[in-house]
């Protein structure tokens, strides 16, 4: 692989949409620090900064036959890192508010529990609804909402990405809230 490093980025590019393994892994090893540090001065965690560039890189290896770089390589590639950086701060902000929004409305609904049947009650119905839920979001959520462990605590444990149990949490959050929003109504009244 020592002849790639002597190429310039445009024929590594050409080599790449040519199915050229290892011209996309000189890309790769010629930017990927280098994007990675950008990424962590932009998130602050390290873990996020290497998986938005491996989506980065991922991206381009799948798009490499029709992949189109008007100008450097480098600012291509500095420029579709930013994008999945902001990308992720806009939906990590999406699961805040959704996570939010139900830790809200579980409190709320414990205000308004007049008795402790009532309480048991609504208590039996989020076990039914979170029982429902498909086995692995099930298993997530249960260890993000009641074991409290870190999505990367749960990635390490399930062999997943934390960016997996991120998406895991907020589609079960979504599914309990629709859920809960509907029977709310008859418990209450």
């Amino acid at each position: 692989m020592s002849g790639y490093s002597k190429y310039a980025d445009d024929i590594l590019l050409n080599l790449l949409k040519e199915d050229d393994q290892l011209a996309f892994t000189e890309i790769f090893e010629r930017y990927s620090k280098i994007l990675i540090n950008h990424a962590y001065k932009m998130l602050g965690s390290r873990d996020e900064a290497n998986d938005v560039v491996q989506e980065v890189f991922l991206s381009i290896w799948n798009k490499r036959y029709e992949l189109t770089v008007t100008g450097s390589l480098s600012s291509y590639l500095y420029k579709a890192t930013k994008n999945r950086i902001l990308n992720h701060i806009a939906h990590e902000k999406v699961v805040s508010r959704y996570a939010d929004s139900i830790s809200n409305f579980i409190e709320n609904v414990y205000v308004l529990a007049d008795s402790k049947i009532r309480e048991e009650e609504l208590e039996a119905i989020i076990a039914k609804e979170i029982a429902l839920l498909p086995e692995k979001m099930r298993e997530v959520f249960l260890l993000r909402k009641v074991e409290e462990l870190s999505y990367e605590e749960i990635a390490l444990q399930l062999n997943i990405t934390d960016k997996t149990a991120k998406q895991q949490v907020y589609n079960s959050l979504k599914i309990l809230r629709e859920k809960l929003k509907s029977l709310l109504h008859v418990f209450i009244w």
